[in-house]
């Protein structure tokens, strides 16, 4: 996929050489695969789930359930679970998370709900992301560490099941470690009355409570910010996961940026289960036309007034779907005014400063931008050519592809790491910059 012999080390991207139309089927989502899997291993008898994704992160999910005694086989016809009716099946046992912060959020929570012994270790990469809030609340039901004051990984879980009760978490907390704690709360002895006070990234615990419905265990919910979950046991079933609609907003973009015409298969704008596809909305606002067909959803690049390939500048809140920013931000230096992203203070501690990351890279390919504690500014202009640092971010490395269909000369470093959530990603891409899919 490189003209060069550094085949696993950079990737030039190609600019597209015609006007696009492309039709591209993405893998399933990262998000609802890690919570499928969690919840058919915690539920009572088997479960297949189909279109689930297989890439770097759902592989270490899976892995790390085999390490707790979980039956995990992939297929075919799908992942294949073998449930265990709300036990965790080994009481000892060491868990490597790798780089998934799915894994190590969800996969500890669940351990804690148990009763016995588990070391949970992960990559230098996620060994730097903070579980402090997280932690004290499972030490706040009954859990215990070893150091005592643990606020990363590595470290020793000594597990005793779940008290429940009521807790109550800080605005900034991570809407992974709100999914975690309400996904193993069936398992605690009593009740969970759960407080969090302003919550992020609603969209992921929207998902997260769905899917413990869809899986057989209801949770209330209060003013959107009280959730109640009773002791219950999940069930196994026959289960379709949803193409990734992250993965999906880069080639939404490249329409953007193109003046083309892009269609994702399988994916639905009002009936899913992500809160991603409202990347869509703001193409939209950018002008954009946004279509549902029987087979999928179609972005249309703008073609007036400023010209096709020209979205219009626009100010946007990314709360709630932040891991799309960096494709805005991609998208951002051929608007016809300037782009601010706001709300997007969590983005600085995921797989990098993801505020950090986009605007450096910008700046190198000569984009002017500004930025600060949650916000970043993107600038129109002409970009350069220059080599990309996505900093070990697949998300970066994503983006960039799509700011490369317009831009000569723009090579992204480490293209391997895309393999996090979408390994095939640059053999999509392919088919784009020849202008078809």
């Amino acid at each position: 996929m490189s003209d060069s012999p550094e085949v696993s080390r950079v990737r030039t991207i190609r600019p597209a050489v015609s006007e696009l139309d492309a039709t591209v089927r993405v893998p399933g989502s990262k998000s609802i695969t890690n919570r499928a899997l969690l919840l058919a291993a915690l539920g009572a008898g088997p479960s297949t789930l189909r279109g689930a994704l297989a890439a770097d992160d759902t592989l270490a999910f899976a892995a790390g359930l085999r390490a707790l005694g979980f039956a995990v086989d992939e297929g075919a016809g799908g992942w294949r679970v073998q449930g265990a009716a709300g036990r965790i099946p080994i009481a000892d046992a060491d868990v490597f998370c790798a780089e998934a912060g799915t894994a190590a959020r969800f996969l500890l929570a669940a351990c804690a709900a148990g009763a016995g012994r588990y070391r949970l270790d992960a990559a230098p990469q996620l060994r730097r992301r903070p579980l402090a809030q997280l932690l004290e609340a499972l030490r706040a039901q009954g859990a215990r560490t070893e150091p005592p004051d643990a606020d990363r990984l590595p470290l020793t879980l000594e597990a005793r099941g779940l008290t429940g009760g009521n807790l109550r978490l800080p605005g900034d907390t991570s809407s992974q470690f709100i999914s975690a704690l309400l996904m193993a709360a069936p398992l605690g002895r009593a009740p969970l009355e759960l407080t969090v006070d302003g919550l992020v990234s609603r969209p992921y615990v929207d998902m997260t409570l769905a899917m413990m419905a869809q899986f057989g265990v209801t949770a209330e919910r209060r003013e959107h910010e009280h959730f109640s979950v009773a002791p219950g046991v999940y069930g196994g079933r026959d289960y379709a996961v949803e193409p990734d609609a992250s993965t999906a907003s880069y080639f939404f973009a490249a329409a953007a940026i193109t003046g083309g015409r892009v269609k994702v298969l399988g994916l639905r704008r009002e009936s899913g289960l992500q809160g991603d596809v409202r990347f869509l909305d703001v193409l939209g606002a950018m002008g954009c036309s946004v279509s549902e067909e029987p087979d999928g959803v179609v972005v249309a690049g703008p073609a007036a007034p400023a010209g096709p390939g020209t979205p219009a500048g626009l100010t946007v809140d990314m709360s709630d779907i932040s891991d799309t920013f960096m494709t805005l931000a991609a998208v951002a230096p051929f608007a016809s005014s300037p782009v601010t992203i706001t709300g997007i203070a969590n983005v600085r501690l995921k797989e990098s400063d993801r505020i950090a990351a986009m605007e450096s890279n910008l700046r190198r390919l000569g984009i002017k931008t500004a930025s600060g504690p949650d916000f970043l500014r993107v600038y129109p202009g002409t970009p350069t050519g220059g080599r990309i640092d996505p900093h070990g971010d697949h998300r970066i490395a994503m983006s960039f592809a799509v700011l490369g269909l317009r831009a000569h000369g723009v090579v992204v470093e480490d293209p391997d790491c895309v393999s996090k959530t979408c390994p095939e990603f640059f053999e999509l891409w392919a088919a784009l910059e020849q202008g078809t899919g």
